[in-house]
Order: C-alpha cells, then structure tokens, then sequence
C-alpha cells in the first residue's frame, strides 16, 4: 500500500503486483488481447464518498460476460480486493469511477490477466438536475437476435465499444448527449452505455433483457426504490411511440446513475426533478442539488 494518496491509479491483479500505479506510468503488454482484439471484458462502478454502488451485482455480471466469451472464470474476491485497495489509495472525491477488466491475456499463453482503474468521477450535477438531449438510431438488427445469433455476444459487457463510440459521436453531430438503441422492428433497446427507464402513471418500465441488452446493475437498484415506494416497475418490450407518449424517460448508467431525459429526438420531454432527485437520494445516497 502507498503511503500517499494519489489522483487516478492503476492496480494489477498479478500476484507480483507491488501495489497501486500512477495511471500514466500503468502499461499493459501490447501483445494482450484487450489491445490487439479487444478481446475481453469490463465493468464501470460508482463510487459515492467511498461506497461502492453496487459492486456485488457489477462483480456477478462480469461473471456473466466471461461466460458468454468463454473466458476463464474471473477471481471476483480478488477483483472486489483490488478495488477496495485502489479507492482507498486515491485522493478524496466526492465521485470516483472503479473500472474492472479481465483480458484473455497474450495470445497463446492461456493465462488471462485483470487490472482496475480508480479514476476521478466526471461531474454529472447537471445531467441528474435538468437532463439530458437523446436520439434514437437504429442498432442495425432485430429485435430477437440474442436467440437468433447467439454469437454475437449480446448481452456481455465487451471492452470491442468502438460501435458504441461511433453512436455518442453520431448524437453530438445532431447535437444530443447520447443515444436509445432501437431494432430495425421498432423495438427499443439500451443506450452504449446505459439502460432505459420509461414511466406512464404509476407504471415503470425497461427494456427485456432477452432483447440482447446488458441487465443493469443501477436499473436495478432503482426497481428496487420504484417497488419499496408501491410502484409497479417490471421488464416489457417497448416501442418508440411508447418513449414519446411517456410521462418521463430516464437514462440508468453507473457513472450518471439517473439522467431524466429532456428532449428526444428533438423534442422536449417533461423533467421530474424532485422524482429524479428523490431515485438519487434514497437509491444510492446521493445529496440532493440545490
């Protein structure tokens, strides 16, 4: 363990690790997969004045995403260690931002290699108070193509984000914040990097996750605070005309957590702050802004 704290730090799970790295001095070999072919895996994870949100659910969905590539089961005590040691190594923040990844390693070698990264948390005041500008693009495929083609590997948390990438630039050309995936049958999906939430009434509804999408860790606990409050909140097959008739829409990710969306597609949604504010507060503990 150092002996000061540091800003964004690397920590390598190799036994012979000595402990947590200054992110600029962190290397990884450049013959490992996760370079050459994106050949793994990753998990985001909040991190609100020290607690980690979520970690148990984000640790058992990296699981999952091994064995949909086929990669070795990961050490997920190891990993739950790894991050712990890196928080408590990094300066003071309100927000950090843990990320996990598990690499298939170097080509040919059969042993798999994991290392965290304990970064300062962006500020997402804005987004959580007054939201945030959406569009919708085509993901490309059906809506049944996780039962269809397996293969395709929908479902896992890949580090292969390049499509996602692409999509966050298409949306700031059409001068949105982010984007809602839907299937060329009009069947709403998930964001590059975060779930759907849509409410009408007392109704609170997301995306199927045998629709090929990534199950959300932060939508979960959110289900969680919807059914505690006598809300019925279940998985459904949505279209686009049900984002546009909704009384609220809400983007769900471990870095922004709750993002109530303000315009689709060019137009304005209702905002619900003090609803969004109340999700923030009693689902993870997150001070209400001003």
């Amino acid at each position: 363990m150092v002996d000061e704290r540091m800003g964004d730090l690397v920590v390598f799970l190799d036994e012979g690790a000595s402990g947590p790295v200054p992110l600029p001095d962190a290397s990884i070999n450049v013959a490992d997969l996760a370079v050459t072919r994106g050949d793994g895996i990753f998990e985001s994870i909040g991190v609100i004045d020290g607690r980690f949100i979520e970690l148990d659910r984000h640790l058992a969905r990296l699981e999952h995403s091994a064995n949909l590539l086929d990669l070795p089961r990961p050490d997920t005590a190891a990993f739950a260690a790894a991050a712990r040691r890196g928080v408590a190594a990094h300066t003071s923040e309100p927000e950090l931002l843990v990320k996990l990844f598990f690499s298939r390693g170097i080509e040919g070698t059969g042993t798999p290699s994991g290392w965290v990264e304990v970064l300062t948390g962006d500020d997402h005041s804005a987004a959580r108070s007054t939201g945030i500008r959406v569009v919708t693009l085509d993901r490309g495929y059906r809506h049944d193509i996780a039962q269809t083609s397996p293969w395709l590997l929908q479902g896992a948390k890949t580090l292969s984000y390049a499509l996602n990438k692409a999509a966050l630039r298409e949306a700031a050309r059409r001068h949105a914040d982010d984007v809602i995936f839907v299937s060329t049958d009009d069947v709403v999906l998930e964001g590059p990097t975060s779930n759907v939430l849509v409410r009408h009434d007392d109704l609170f509804r997301t995306p199927r996750t045998d629709l090929g999408i990534l199950a959300g860790t932060t939508q979960a606990a959110v289900f969680e605070t919807l059914a505690s409050r006598g809300f019925e909140a279940v998985e459904a097959a949505l279209s686009v005309a049900d984002l546009a008739s909704a009384d609220a829409v809400w983007l769900l990710s471990s870095g922004r957590l709750v993002a109530p969306v303000r315009e689709l597609d060019g137009q304005s949604l209702t905002v619900d702050r003090d609803f969004t504010a109340g999700l923030l507060t009693e689902t993870f503990g997150v001070p209400a802004i001003p």
